[in-house]
C-alpha cells in the first residue's frame, strides 16, 4: 500500500483527511514526526483557519523544511485548503502580511465577493491535461470553505514544467487547484466532497505510488 503521512501541525480537519485517504486505499499515518513525513511515499498538508496561524504551526514542527526537502527530491506533496495557501510566497489578512513557504509565486488575499466566507459546493474549470481531475465529470461540485485565495499564478515562477491550473469563481476567479511536478494542492476539501473528492484523492495516490 502507498504510505501517506498527514502532517499534524495543529491545524484542524486532520481525521477526516485521514479517513478519506484510507478509503482511497492509502496506508495513512497522522504525525508531526520529521523523519516519518520525509520518508513517506506521499505527504498531505491540510489546513483550516488563518494563514499566519497555520504558518506558525507548520514552522513549529519544521513542516516547511519537510515540504522543501521532499520537493527537492521530487517526492509528492498535496496541500488542502489553507495547506494550499501557505505554499505561496505570502498571505495578507487584515492588512498583515505573513511569509509563506514560497514554493509558488504569488499572494493569497481576501476574495472580492458579496458573501464571505465562500462556503458550499462549487464547480471548477479543470484543463484536459489535469491528472487530479482525470475521470471526474466537469459538472461535479467540490466543497469549499474559505474567504482567501490565490487569484493569479506567475507561470515563470513555477518549480519545473508549466503548471496545470484549475480555476473556480466566487465573486471573482481564483485558483481551485495547482499541479506542478511533485507539488499539488487544492483550495477545496476533497475529503468532504463526496465521490468526486474521493476520485481526486485516488488520482493523486496513483501518482504517488
Amino acid at each position: 500500500m502507498t504510505r501517506v503521512v498527514v502532517l499534524d501541525y495543529g491545524s484542524g480537519n486532520i481525521r477526516s483527511a485521514e479517513r478519506a485517504l484510507a478509503r482511497a486505499g492509502a496506508d495513512v499515518e497522522v504525525t508531526a514526526d520529521f523523519a516519518a513525513a520525509l520518508d513517506a511515499d506521499g505527504l498531505v498538508v491540510p489546513g483550516v483557519g488563518a494563514f499566519a496561524a497555520c504558518m506558525a504551526g507548520l514552522r513549529a514542527v519544521r513542516g516547511d523544511r519537510v515540504v522543501g526537502r521532499r520537493l527537492a527530491g521530487g517526492r509528492p506533496v498535496l496541500g488542502i485548503c489553507v495547506g494550499m495557501q501557505i505554499l505561496f510566497e505570502r498571505g495578507v489578512e487584515h492588512g498583515v502580511q505573513t511569509e509563506g513557504c514560497g514554493e509558488w509565486p504569488g499572494v493569497v488575499d481576501r476574495l472580492c465577493a458579496d458573501v464571505l466566507p465562500h462556503m458550499g459546493w462549487n464547480t471548477v474549470e479543470a484543463p484536459d491535461e489535469s491528472l487530479l481531475f482525470a475521470g471526474i465529470d466537469p459538472g461535479e461540485r467540490f466543497y469549499f470553505v474559505h474567504s482567501y485565495a490565490a487569484r493569479s499564478f506567475d507561470l515563470a515562477g513555477a518549480r519545473a514544467n508549466e503548471p496545470v491550473l484549475t480555476w473556480a469563481t466566487h465573486g471573482e476567479p481564483f485558483l481551485a487547484a495547482v499541479e506542478n511536478g511533485p507539488l499539488s494542492a487544492v483550495q477545496f476539501h476533497p475529503e468532504k466532497s463526496g465521490d468526486a473528492g474521493a476520485q481526486l484523492l485516488s488520482n493523486w495516490l496513483k501518482g504517488v505510488s
